[in-house]
């Protein structure tokens, strides 16, 4: 199996079609979440489903797609059925790959052995479970609903069932948090040996509850502390087998995010559901992020799309650095590429050993750094 940090695979990716669907349905929001989600509005999971289909259907003939990757909000909130109905009508359109990638998000108090196994039976095969923390008092400071327990059945039903890669994510550096409970919450994600993990330090995006309690006087994350959080999630993930393919993302062979390879290589995307994105032909494209909004467009023929901008010259190569320099097998130089090495700063980072040239390609060394080059490449 490939190496998920390999540049042959980085590179392939480039080359593959993807389609994103967004589904906004949830229990509750987060405290820290500021994705496009809707709480309370189960019953119109029919009506965003048939909204769906028109969507998908006014899109233009494409290829084949090699990824799907359903994400939310909760996807299973609209159950196996209408996820599978997705899948499918997708397939009817485009057509799958035959060594396509299918995954979705799920919560694991949600996943139960009929769910997982409906989904199997209709092409799903990759499952991410939001764990977050295997500690109950940072669950609850994360506004979670699952018990440490509910993950490790959630993996197990998950498993049995015949999915081929299980993901779990992890938050880390919320200020509940301390030394020990990070380590446990390492050591217990581990033990369920995951194909894939992803690891996320907490972040106060704008109009959430946590940024409005940091306003009113709770404590913020401190950066600090993330990054020894990190540093330790990578040397025990690596130890289990789990190679670091991107910065926050870490795989076994044969296991990385298709989807997420396709984007962080430039490549081509669809994006369906209120708030997606895609990217298609040059150009990128954003929909509209109220649920009601998006209804009543595409019932009235008028489309999702609120945005879209044609990417090309000096953007394009911006964003072909911004996204490569994320990856650990790094980027193809090219002409930005080129232009910092040459820089000022481009060989002050590349002495202090941030960066270096690797068979044409710009390598981050330091993940932890990796904004901070991205910034520097960019100018």
């Amino acid at each position: 199996m490939t190496a998920p940090d390999s540049p042959e695979l980085a590179d392939r990716a480039a080359g593959w079609a993807g389609a994103y669907v967004h589904i906004p349905f949830c229990a509750r929001q987060c405290p820290y979440c500021d994705f496009t989600v809707v709480v309370g509005r189960d019953a119109e999971a029919d009506r965003y489903l048939e909204a769906l289909s028109i969507e998908i259907a006014s899109e233009p003939p494409w290829r084949p797609l090699d990824a799907v990757y359903v994400g939310g909000g909760t996807p299973t909130r609209l159950g196996a059925r209408r996820l599978a109905t997705i899948v499918e009508t997708l397939a009817d359109r485009f057509g799958l790959a035959s060594d396509a990638e299918v995954g979705l998000e799920a919560n694991p108090e949600d996943w139960t052995p009929e769910m997982a196994g409906e989904l199997a039976a209709a092409g799903f095969g990759r499952v991410s479970f939001g764990a977050q923390s295997f500690d109950r008092r940072v669950l609850a400071a994360l506004g979670r609903c699952h018990t440490p327990a509910d993950v490790a059945r959630a993996v197990e039903v998950a498993r049995r069932a015949g999915f081929g890669s299980v993901n779990l994510d992890l938050i880390y550096g919320h200020p509940v948090e301390d030394a020990r409970s990070w380590t446990t919450t390492v050591e217990a994600a581990l033990g369920l040996a995951p194909d894939h993990l992803s690891v996320y330090a907490l972040t106060v995006e704008p109009g959430t509850k946590l940024w409005r309690d940091v306003r009113a006087g709770a404590s913020a994350p401190d950066p600090d502390v993330q990054a020894d959080r990190w540093e330790e999630v990578q040397v025990r993930a690596e130890a289990s087998g789990l190679v670091r393919y991107e910065v926050s993302n870490l795989a076994r062979p044969g296991h990385a995010c298709r989807y997420n390879l396709t984007v962080w290589a430039g490549g081509q995307y669809l994006g369906f559901g209120v708030g997606a994105h895609g990217f298609r032909d040059g150009v990128r494209r954003a929909n509209v992020r109220r649920l009601d909004t998006y209804l009543d467009r595409v019932r009235a023929g008028l489309g999702a799309v609120q945005s879209s901008d044609l990417v090309s010259g000096a953007e394009a190569e911006r964003e072909r650095l911004m996204l490569g320099l994320r990856r650990a097998a790094g980027v193809v130089l090219g002409q930005g590429g080129e232009a910092f090495v040459a820089s000022d700063e481009g060989r002050r980072l590349l002495d202090a050993g941030v960066v270096e040239v690797r068979d044409g390609r710009l390598v981050v060394l330091r993940p932890l750094l990796t904004d901070l080059v991205i910034r520097s490449v960019l100018g």
